[in-house]
């Protein structure tokens, strides 16, 4: 996940659910305030009512009536049951609203239990025990809070509104903070994408910000990449040079190999000096495709011609054979009538060959059978695929991450010649001509390495 997208997630959604539980937490508390508050303004109007009965004891009970009346719309929805202290009912105000449990609550109360609150519906009820002028009473009061509800519905539509609006406001701060704190950072990605270590003076990174941690990074990276241009351009002068170096007594070599190949007329030696000399020959071209690559790397153009993929490895099958005599290679093309142009490639015909050579190699030095077989696939025209298949021990699904990389040999090379360089070169240069090489394993012991071009022409 982009950094931006994990700023604008983390901060956005933070600040959002602490909003929320805010606002909840203000809703909850002001709902317990209103309940407490409503339930002390019943106790209140019990105790204003008892006050009152005993105070006009004596007066008739259309008195009563009358008070009652008179406090009527204190609350939008109530009924006062007052109880003497043989809890025998002596008040009850007009209100027909029923209080189903009336007579559990009137059995709890006592003196030693003087309160208790509970709820019906949207409904306060409570019942207390009052003591007036040294005489007892027990009183239930159920009633509906309008106003209280109603505050409560208009604090839930300000909190909803609120939290809307602080949303928005969170998303839109959150998007603007995410791009102006990652927008540095991806500016730097991108001058690390664009930088060609493999020029002579790679441009150094410029973050364009005033973050002293940025700052500080990018200092490491230009630092980097300065040890890194170090390296590469020491290498490339090193192979240049040694490449330079090895390639005159390696021409010598053969040429010496050759001339005593013609001086003799033992035929036993001079079959072993007709593999002496395609070896060496073999060393020089392998000399020639290190020069080769350490020119494409340097930036220089390598020259490139049209040549027929399979002319180059009936011509490869024909060297091997020399060497290998043992050795079968069986060439098949797919499908069986093709236009014969999508065998063409637009390539330099030394690193190809190169490349092919190493496959082939492969083949005779770790196949278990004395046969490989070498499909061409020229089924689409804007694809050419080479199939190189051989049997023998096949590399496993840990090795093959690392099939591709310097100087890595597989648990099947062992006790076999080799640096682990082969198959690094094979994809350097099948990469210049525009494709990739893979490797599979479908089954058994069967090993498949797949060219694939593209744009061939």
């Amino acid at each position: 996940m982009k950094i931006r997208n994990k700023i604008l997630i983390y901060f956005s959604s933070t600040v959002i659910a602490l909003s929320a539980i805010s606002f909840v937490l203000i809703y909850l508390l002001f709902s317990e305030y209103r309940e407490e508050e409503f339930q002390q303004q019943q106790n209140e109007k019990i105790k204003y009512t008892i006050g009152l009965i005993t105070d006009f004891k004596d007066m008739s009970e259309e008195l009563s009536f009358l008070m009652d009346e008179q406090n009527i719309n204190d609350f939008y929805d109530e009924k006062l049951l007052v109880f003497d202290s043989q809890k025998d009912l002596i008040f009850s105000s007009l209100d027909d609203l029923p209080i189903t449990h009336s007579n559990e609550i009137l059995n709890q109360l006592s003196p030693s239990k003087r309160w208790i609150e509970t709820k019906d519906g949207n409904y306060d009820l409570i019942g207390v025990y009052v003591e007036n002028n040294g005489k007892s009473y027990y009183a239930i009061s159920k009633a509906y809070d309008e106003f209280g509800y109603s505050k409560m519905y208009y604090l839930r539509t300000v909190l909803t509104g609120l939290f809307i609006a602080i949303t928005v406001i969170v998303l839109f701060v959150s998007f603007f903070l995410s791009n102006a704190i990652s927008k540095p950072i991806t500016r730097l990605a991108e001058q690390l994408t664009r930088t060609d270590l493999s020029s002579e003076k790679p441009v150094e990174l410029d973050p364009d910000t005033s973050s002293y941690e940025l700052n500080y990074l990018t200092d490491r990276f230009n630092e980097l990449l300065r040890r890194t241009n170090t390296a590469f351009s020491f290498q490339r002068h090193t192979i240049h040079h040694i490449s330079h170096e090895l390639k005159t007594p390696v021409a010598v070599l053969v040429s010496e190999l050759e001339k005593t190949k013609n001086t003799i007329h033992d035929p036993l030696l001079e079959s072993r000096l007709d593999n002496l000399v395609n070896k060496a020959k073999s060393l020089g071209e392998i000399i020639n495709v290190l020069l080769e690559i350490s020119k494409i790397e340097s930036g220089q153009d390598i020259q490139k011609t049209k040549l027929r993929t399979d002319e180059i490895l009936f011509d490869l099958i024909s060297e091997l054979a020399s060497i290998y005599p043992d050795f079968h290679f069986e060439i098949r093309y797919t499908p069986d009538t093709f236009n014969e142009d999508r065998l063409i490639l637009t390539a330099n015909k030394m690193l190809l060959k190169q490349a092919f050579l190493n496959l082939l190699t492969n083949c005779v030095t770790y196949g278990t059978e004395n046969r490989a077989e070498i499909h061409l696939d020229c089924s689409s025209p804007e694809q050419l695929r080479i199939a190189v298949i051989n049997h023998g021990n096949p590399v496993s699904k840990e090795e093959e991450n690392y099939l591709f990389h310097r100087f890595f040999r597989g648990e099947n090379s062992r006790g076999k010649l080799g640096f682990g360089l082969g198959l690094v070169l094979t994809q350097r240069i099948i990469r210049f001509h525009n494709g990739s090489v893979s490797y599979q394993n479908p089954s058994g012991d069967e090993n498949i390495f797949e060219v694939v071009f593209t744009n061939k022409v």
